[in-house]
Formats: C-alpha cells, structure tokens, sequence
C-alpha cells in the first residue's frame, strides 16, 4: 500500500520545503519513495532499532542533507522536531508493527517460525525481553496480556503450561514456546487463524516494546505537528492499533460544540478531515505479491485548522 500513502500524502508535500516525518524508518523503503516521489521535500526518519538506522543511513545516503534519521521512539516525535527547530510539518508516516528485518533476522526472536532466542525488542539496548516476561510475570498479567493484546481465546490454558514448564526451566528460545502452544490448544482451535503461536507471539511483542501505549501518545502527538493542509498516513496491522488510530482521527474530525448552538465556533470545529472511507485494505495483487500486507490497514487524515484554546 505504499503508493496509496504517497498519494495521500502528496498534495501536502509537493511545495518547495515540505517537512515529512517517516516515524517507521525500518529498512528505509518507505523513506526512500518519499524522497524520491518529492524532490523538494526534506525528511525526518525516527527509529529505536540502532541496527534499522545504519542500513537505512546506507540506503538513504544518496540524498544527502535531505534525510534526518533519528534514533527514537515515534512519541518523542514533537521533542525531535524542537530539537531540530522543526515547529510544523506537513507530512506524518506510520507503518506500524514488525518490520521485515526483524522478522528475517532469526537471533531477534520475532517470528514463531523459526527457533530463536525470545527477545522481541525493537531496541535491544533497553528493556525487558520476551524470556524475561515469560518467565517473571505473575499468571494474571500474563492471561491479561494474551487477551489484550493477542485476543488468544485460549490465554488461561496457555499461560498455565507456561507456569507450569517455567518452574521446571526458564524459556529461552522460540521453539519450545511454540511446541507449548500447539500441545496446550485444543483441536478445533488449531484448525483455524494460521499458526496457532501466532496471537501469543503478538501479544508478547506488543509488551516487550510497549507499542499500545506508545502508540496512544503518538499519534495525537503527531497530528499536534502538523501544520494546516499538512497531512497524516498510518498503516495499521491489527485490531487493537487501527482502533487507535480511528478513535483518534474521529475525535479530530467531529465538532465538540454543546448541542444546539445555532452557530458553532471556531475553537468547536473539527481540526482533521478524514482522507479515508474507513481503513484502507490492499488489494488483492499486494498480497500475492507480500503476503505480510493481507492484514494492513490504512487510514489518513488532513488538519484543515490549528487548534485554540
């Protein structure tokens, strides 16, 4: 869907001096269309993955002083603009979720496809890992975070094998909690939804890395950096982010006057409009062509108003 956020994107981008803010570096893919579809626009790519920012820099290099890249979390975004005396953009780009790096590279423990040690941090400078939540978090918080987070219907027969194999030996690799899984689901749950570790896998990944909460700040933080006409893009990649993301969008898009006013003032009307019926879904060629696109979501926004107070 990356074309789709670059025509949303667009009419906001294509004046001389336009500020766009990749807040997803990952490999630089999308930071790379983005430089190349505007040649007038100037770029800030924000990244906790040390390893992600050195091999977009080497991709990115060819454009000189056009690209930023930052190491940070994508709610630090408005202290990365004031640090680089940035006060508005006019473009914001979310690609939410795993990139392809870390579900290719088998040490970061990303994918339940291959045995790996259970780490999951996007940043691995910083953090607790997928072992240590394992095998440290009381059964509670753990049957939480699998319905949460990975809406795993079976989170209490889950987590009770884990309970039950951690006091034997701490988990360490991918392998064994994936053997687990399968052993501890039912039948007919194992015959739908793909790889039956898959929702425990996302549910772990999203509290290693904190991305809900996270992700609760930034986008309001981001849709505060853009300047009027400037314009918002995110690809979501599960229910609980695409929420996020309407619920915020909506909130921007409707009027918060007290009914009945005859006139509605300023400071009451809606400071976005939505740039998408709904959430965006890829079509049928982008899956065949990546299968991990199938779940994306797209939705865009445009501020058509500052905010005042």
């Amino acid at each position: 869907m990356l074309q789709r956020c670059l025509d949303l994107l667009a009419p906001a981008l294509e004046a001389p001096g336009a500020v766009v803010v990749d807040c997803t570096l990952g490999l630089g893919g999308h930071s790379e269309a983005l430089l190349e579809q505007f040649p007038e626009a100037r770029l800030v790519a924000l990244d906790r993955d040390k390893e992600a920012l050195r091999l977009s820099g080497e991709r990115l290099a060819p454009f000189g002083d056009r690209a930023t890249l930052v190491h940070a979390v994508y709610d630090e975004l408005p202290e990365v603009l004031d640090r680089l005396g940035i006060a508005r953009v006019q473009g914001v780009l979310f690609d939410l979720g795993v990139s392809s790096m870390q579900l290719d590279e088998a040490d970061r423990g990303f994918a339940y496809a291959q045995d790996a040690p259970l780490d999951m941090r996007m940043d691995q400078t910083t953090g607790v890992s997928a072992a240590e939540v394992l095998n440290t978090y009381p059964p509670g918080e753990l049957v939480r975070i699998l319905r949460a987070y990975g809406e795993e219907k079976q989170a209490k027969r889950i987590v009770s094998a884990v309970v039950r194999e951690r006091e034997k030996e701490p988990f360490s690799n991918s392998a064994r909690l994936v053997e687990l899984i399968r052993d501890a689901l039912p039948q007919a749950a194992k015959r739908t939804g793909g790889n039956p570790a898959k929702r425990t896998f996302q549910a772990l990944r999203i509290e290693v890395n904190g991305e809900l909460s996270v992700l609760e700040r930034a986008i309001p933080a981001a849709v505060g950096t853009l300047a009027v006409g400037g314009r918002i893009a995110v690809l979501s990649y599960h229910s609980l982010e695409d929420r996020l993301v309407k619920q915020v969008f909506a909130a921007g898009a409707a009027t918060t006057a007290p009914a009945g006013l005859p006139v509605v003032p300023e400071q009451y009307q809606p400071r976005l409009k939505l740039l998408t019926r709904g959430a965006e879904l890829p079509t049928e060629e982008e899956v065949a062509e990546n299968r991990r696109a199938a779940p994306a979501r797209l939705r865009g926004a445009e501020r058509i108003r500052e905010a005042i107070e």
